[in-house]
C-alpha cells in the first residue's frame, strides 16, 4: 500500500481533525501527516504577497512542506514563494469555491495540480441569506431593540410601520450559481416571483418560475434584490448609486456575496434617503468594519460579520469533497473543483 506525505494546513473552522477524518475514507493508500494549524478565523485573513485571502504564514508552510506530494488547505498562502519551498508537491486541494489564496500560474508551472471544493458552503450562504433577507423585510433587530430597551412598540403594527412579506413579491438575484439557485428554490417556495441576472445562464434553459433577465431590468422590477455574483474586474462596483436609483422606492437590498461589488456609501445614502426601505449585509468593503463607519448608523439594517458560510456541515462539507478531489487524484482522473491556470 502507498503512503504519501501529505501537509494538513488546516485552521479553527476547517479544522485538521476533520479533514484527517475524511481522507481515511480514501482507499488504498497511506497517508502520513504533517499538521499546521493556522490561525483563521480567531485572526482575520487578508493579502499575503501575491494572493488574497490568506493567513499570514508563509514561514510556517515553507517549514511543513519538504517531501510532501499533497497538501490540503482553506487559508494557506499558497504563494510563489511557497511553492518554490515545496518541490515535491503535486497536488493541492483548496477548502474553498475558489482558490484565491493561491498563484495558481505559479503552482501550474511547477507541474502543481490545483482543486478547489465548489459548493461546500452553498447551503449555509443560501439559508443565511434568506434569513438576512426575511431580517431585512421585518426590520427585527429594529424590534429587538425595542424590547431591549423595555418599550412594547404595539404602534409598529401600523401600516406605515410594519414590514413586507415574500409571498406575491419580485425577488432578483444577481449571480445564479450554487448559492443562487438555492435562494431561488426557496423564494419560489414562498410565493415569489424570481429575476436572475447570470451571463453564464441561457435564459431557455432557466427552470419554471425563473426569468433570466438584464441588470437594468431586475432593478426596476424588482421588491427585494440579493448579491450572489463572484467578485471579479467586470463585477466590482457593479451596484452603485445609478443602479439604486433605478429599484423602486422602498426596496430591500441584500449582500452576502463579497464587499467590492457594491458601493456602500451610495447604499448609506439611499437608506438615509428611504430610497431603500432596508438592507442587510453579511460583507463589508473593509473588514473587520471600522469604527465610525457610516454603515453602523445608518437606518434599517441588518449586519452579520462574514458568517454566511459558517456551519459545522459546511466545514465537514470541505473536508468530504478535498477527500473526494484527493483519491481522483490519485485515480489518475480530474478531480470535481480543477483549477488551470
Amino acid at each position: 500500500m502507498r503512503t504519501i506525505k501529505t501537509l494538513l494546513a488546516g485552521d479553527h473552522f476547517v479544522r485538521n481533525d476533520l479533514l484527517a477524518a475524511a481522507l481515511s475514507s480514501v482507499q488504498n493508500v497511506t497517508f502520513d501527516f504533517r499538521e499546521v494549524t493556522l490561525p483563521w478565523p480567531l485572526t482575520p485573513y487578508g493579502r499575503v504577497a501575491e494572493v488574497d485571502e490568506a493567513s499570514d504564514a508563509e514561514d510556517q508552510l515553507i517549514a511543513a512542506l519538504p517531501g510532501v506530494e499533497i497538501a490540503v488547505t482553506q487559508m494557506g498562502p499558497f504563494t510563489e514563494r511557497v511553492l518554490d519551498a515545496a518541490p515535491d508537491l503535486r497536488f493541492l486541494v483548496v477548502c474553498r469555491g475558489g482558490p484565491v489564496n493561491v498563484n495558481v500560474p505559479a503552482a501550474t508551472k511547477r507541474g502543481i495540480i490545483v482543486a478547489s471544493t465548489p459548493g461546500r458552503n452553498a447551503v449555509a450562504a443560501a439559508e443565511h441569506a434568506v434569513a438576512m433577507m426575511m431580517g431585512a423585510l421585518r426590520n427585527l433587530p429594529r424590534l429587538q431593540r425595542t424590547l431591549e430597551q423595555g418599550e412594547w412598540r404595539s404602534d409598529l403594527y401600523a401600516y406605515d410601520e410594519c414590514g413586507l412579506e415574500l409571498d406575491g413579491a419580485t425577488v432578483g438575484l444577481v449571480g445564479y450559481g450554487a448559492i443562487g439557485q438555492r435562494v431561488a428554490r426557496v423564494m419560489l417556495a414562498f410565493g415569489a416571483e424570481v429575476l436572475v441576472v447570470d451571463p453564464a445562464i441561457d435564459p431557455a434553459e432557466a427552470p419554471a418560475g425563473v426569468e433570466v433577465v438584464e441588470l437594468d431590468d431586475l432593478l426596476r422590477r424588482s421588491d427585494v434584490v440579493s448579491l450572489h455574483a463572484r467578485l471579479t474586474d467586470q463585477t466590482s462596483g457593479m451596484i452603485g448609486a445609478e443602479q439604486i436609483a433605478l429599484m423602486p422606492r422602498g426596496a430591500v437590498l441584500v449582500n452576502t456575496a463579497r464587499g467590492g461589488l457594491l458601493d456602500y456609501d451610495a447604499t448609506v445614502d439611499a437608506l438615509e434617503s428611504g430610497q431603500l426601505g432596508a438592507a442587510a449585509f453579511d460583507v463589508f468593503p473593509v473588514e473587520p468594519v471600522p469604527a465610525g463607519a457610516r454603515l453602523l448608523t445608518a437606518p434599517n439594517v441588518v449586519m452579520t460579520p462574514h458568517l454566511a458560510g459558517a456551519t459545522k456541515q459546511t466545514a465537514l462539507r470541505a473536508g468530504s469533497i478535498a477527500a473526494e478531489a484527493v483519491a481522483a487524484y490519485l485515480a489518475g482522473i480530474d478531480p470535481v473543483g480543477l483549477v488551470s491556470a
